[in-house]
């Protein structure tokens, strides 16, 4: 059974970091297309940054060059580091695994509050 599971939340200041972690079982991120989303209070979720199966990079425009998406394969594990943070990036971050366009699955979400 895939489970996902975040780590690495918390609260920081406006201009702090934080590294999130989502470690994986039952799949291999490395070859998984493998995604870090976020979801505002009164808002829907959406996509922050993703990693493909082939290492491709996609950011949303907002957190370019200020966010980072890895993967480790030995720890199958995937990581957003996310550096110059901003109250606007408050959210709960989820991790989402894309098995196919009809298939994925999400790990519990790690709650993000960044103070002003």
């Amino acid at each position: 059974q895939v489970q996902l599971v975040e780590s690495g939340g918390g609260l920081v200041q406006a201009g702090g970091s934080l590294r999130l972690a989502c470690a994986a079982s039952a799949i291999l991120v490395s070859r998984t297309t493998m995604g870090w989303y976020r979801q505002a209070p009164g808002k829907q979720r959406g996509l922050v940054a993703q990693i493909s199966s082939n290492g491709a990079l996609t950011y949303i425009d907002s957190v370019k060059g200020r966010f980072t998406i890895s993967r480790d394969s030995a720890e199958n594990t995937v990581y957003l580091q996310m550096n110059s943070l901003k109250p606007e990036d408050t959210a709960v971050y989820y991790c989402d695994a894309r098995l196919s366009l009809l298939k994925n699955y999400w790990g519990q979400g790690t709650q993000v509050t960044v103070s002003s």
